[in-house]
């Protein structure tokens, strides 16, 4: 459903393209729908009311006669948290119908965090004219931002100057990554504006945020006294048993996360060998790289830093603990956390973004959960109760997990070899048929014809595919017998979480 209504759309049909509105008829020009979007979220008039980009529509009004498909309103609201418009818009997209066509609106809301930028150019628009926004102009936004209600990140730290900041590791290192290379070779402002426009620094009190210590900081500690990450590795199942090995990683966030990306590579994603036969052992991760990369960058970005205390990053015999200051954030609760986020420290969490040690907005937690799937690991477990710290604890791989993957993997390679001469429409009906049974091993025949809408002799046919391949066998008869695949519970857990 519209946030606007009927009559409220037709208004906006009626009236001419505005700093609020923008129309298109394409479906296809995201660079335009970005830019768009990017400006409305910037809101330069200041009207601090939402901006509509409808599309489908002609310049003078008209409905071009588009038909809205799910695809087209599904990548359009996946443009907010791809990562190319930061900080994140809100904002929200639907559709009205007409007797000539459908009418897309992309409503946006203005940002209490401008300047906002679509891959590093500020755009904004000014009556109808929509055009990147001059040194000045952003010079608006950014005193614009500072009136808003700060977080932490973006707080002005009084007691630090800009000596205390690594100039050349942030114009050679992050600058060139946050704006593009065209505006920021026009940009001839002086280091404390560029600084400013990215929340590193206020002009006001002339001083640098915590953002900018964080992230450029000679020595953050000074100032931020928790703001790093203590390893511990122990003997044992717990806290009492001896430390095998210990490491605290300091510094600003620029040089300290590719230590620890470094880290968790060679020293936690290590490999050990499984028994396969009696013959045979495959090496296999205790630890997948990627999903406990994701939680400790998780914690490195959404922690509080204003206590004492570091991030911590445990290993037991049988398991990681992740364990950082500060429990759920803002519009997040134990109700509906992990399907809604959000950030405690948004300019950290886009300088994380933009440098790559953070996955796309609001994807993370159920990939971080695949992949330990498919790796052998039992699911994350999150703790949620504290209120002043966050816990997530990451089981080491099990036997059986393993055991659950090869037979997968196995019988996977097995169907890809048999169906690589089968056309594409059957070769698609016979996965289909593989992936439904191997979900539910109770399933009837019946249900399968009913879902692919062929006859049950071609059902049939598939199946017999499937079992000649040796990817599939029957155990008991057709009345209360099972179809036996490698494990129907692994790919289930799969399909859970990737829906």
């Amino acid at each position: 459903m519209s946030c606007l209504s009927r009559e409220e759309v037709v208004e906006l049909l009626s009236s001419t393209e505005t700093a609020r509105v923008e129309r298109t008829v394409s479906t296809t020009d995201t660079d335009k729908f970005c830019e768009a979007i990017c400006a409305f979220a910037n809101d330069m008039p200041d009207s601090r009311k939402p901006g509509y980009l409808l599309i489908g529509v002609h310049d003078d009004g008209r409905r071009a006669g588009l038909k809205a498909t799910d695809k087209l309103l599904k990548d359009l609201s996946s443009i907010r948290s791809d990562g190319n418009i930061l900080p994140i818009p809100v904002m929200n997209v639907s559709s009205v119908s007409f007797d000539d066509g459908d009418v897309v609106v992309v409503e946006v809301e203005p940002s209490n965090f401008p300047p906002v930028r679509y891959r590093g150019r500020t755009w904004i628009r000014i009556g109808p004219r929509r055009s990147i926004a001059t040194p000045e102009e952003e010079n608006v936004l950014i005193d614009r931002r500072a009136a808003n209600f700060p977080t932490y990140d973006c707080t002005p730290c009084q007691l630090a100057t800009i000596d205390d900041l690594d100039l050349d590791l942030f114009k050679t290192a992050y600058l060139p990554k946050a704006i593009a290379a065209d505006v920021l070779a026009d940009d001839h402002r002086p280091i404390e504006r560029q600084l400013e426009a990215l929340s590193f620094f206020s002009t006001r009190y002339n001083c640098p945020t915590y953002a900018g210590l964080l992230l450029f900081g000679r020595n953050p500690a000074q100032f931020i006294f928790g703001g790093y990450v203590q390893y511990v590795q122990f003997q044992g199942k717990d806290r009492a048993s001896d430390i095998v090995n210990q490491q605290e990683f300091r510094g600003n966030l620029m040089t300290m996360l590719p230590k620890i990306d470094t880290f968790i590579e060679t020293a936690i994603a290590k490999k050990r060998p499984v028994p396969v036969t009696l013959l045979r052992e495959d090496m296999v991760y205790e630890y997948p790289k990627w999903p406990i990369r994701e939680l400790v960058m998780n914690a490195i970005m959404h922690r509080d830093y204003r206590g004492n205390a570091p991030a911590r990053f445990y290993q037991y015999e049988d398991r990681l603990e992740i364990e950082n200051p500060g429990g759920l954030y803002g519009k997040a609760t134990r109700e509906n956390f992990p399907k809604v986020s959000d950030y405690r420290n948004p300019v950290i969490a886009l300088a994380m973004s933009i440098l790559g040690y953070v996955n796309k907005f609001g994807r993370g937690i159920s990939r971080v959960q695949r992949d330990l799937t498919i790796n052998g690991n039992p699911l994350a477990v999150f703790s949620t109760e504290l209120v002043t710290e966050f816990l997530v604890r990451v089981q080491s791989s099990t036997e059986q997990g393993l055991v659950e993957v090869q037979c997968y993997q196995s019988a996977i390679s097995a169907l890809t070899c048999a169906l690589k001469d089968i056309n594409d429409v059957r070769k698609s009906n016979i996965v289909t048929v593989f992936e439904m049974i191997y979900r539910n091993n109770n399933i009837q025949i019946s249900a399968i014809v009913s879902a692919l809408s062929v006859s049950r002799r071609t059902v049939c046919e598939y199946i017999e595919f499937l079992k000649g391949v040796g990817v599939l066998r029957r155990e008991g008869g057709a009345h209360g017998g099972t179809w036996k695949v490698c494990s129907p519970e692994f790919i289930a857990r799969v399909a859970r979480i990737e829906a």
